[in-house]
Formats: structure tokens, C-alpha cells, sequence
């Protein structure tokens, strides 16, 4: 079974930049430490504070050592470390999720169902 750790950020708003540094910093690190990095989310329109990290794993026991993999890495060690001089992260908060069978990564257009466009109802 797959399973996502969800990352949810509060952020300091005025530090955008540095957060987007250190989400860079994660697309090097992740992948290399054994994790599927899906990908990382700042706010684009409505609340400003909240960002995103999903990394996928095979079990959580692949987190687990990913984990362990991650608290000897100079790099990782490096950015935690930089993330916190700068106070960038406000608060960080972890959940574990599965994948829901048959909603995962289905197109807008499968060959199945209609193609976007305009809609009429009548």
C-alpha cells in the first residue's frame, strides 16, 4: 500500500521566497533519500500563509527509514537548519494518507467521458 505523508506549512508570507528555496532544496534531497517526492504547494489566490509537501512511500516502513536516511544527510540537515534560522516555517503539521483506488492522476479527459469546454444544461 502506498501512503502520502501530507505536509501542511504555516509560513511566513513575507518569506515566500526562502520557502521556495527550501522546497527546491527538497526536490534534490527527497528523491535521492528514497522518497517520491510528488511535489510541493505555495498559495497562489486566497489564504497566504499555507504551504504543502507531499512525498509518497511504499509502506511506513520505507517512511521510517527514509526518515532515519534523512537525519544523517549533510544536505537535509543543512536546509532544516535554514529553515529555522530564518523562520521561515511557523508551524508544521503531518498526515498519512492512502490513495482512494480509481481517483489518482485521472485525466480531465479519459476517452470516457466528455471533454471540457461549454457546458449546456438545457
Amino acid at each position: 500500500m502506498t501512503v502520502t505523508c501530507f505536509i501542511r506549512y504555516q509560513i511566513d508570507p513575507f518569506q515566500r521566497q526562502e520557502f521556495t528555496k527550501y522546497a527546491e532544496n527538497w526536490g534534490r534531497i527527497i528523491p535521492r533519500l528514497g522518497g517520491h517526492l510528488v511535489g510541493y504547494f505555495l498559495p497562489h489566490e486566497g489564504t497566504n500563509d499555507v504551504a504543502w509537501g507531499l512525498i509518497a512511500f511504499d509502506s511506513l516502513a520505507s517512511y521510517e527509514a527514509y526518515r532515519a536516511r534523512l537525519k544523517c544527510d549533510t544536505e537535509a540537515r543543512a536546509n532544516f537548519a535554514m529553515a529555522q534560522t530564518k523562520r521561515i516555517i511557523l508551524r508544521e503539521g503531518r498526515t498519512f494518507t492512502e490513495v482512494v483506488d480509481g481517483t489518482f492522476e485521472v485525466s480531465a479527459h479519459d476517452g470516457k467521458g466528455a471533454a471540457q469546454g461549454a457546458v449546456n444544461c438545457s
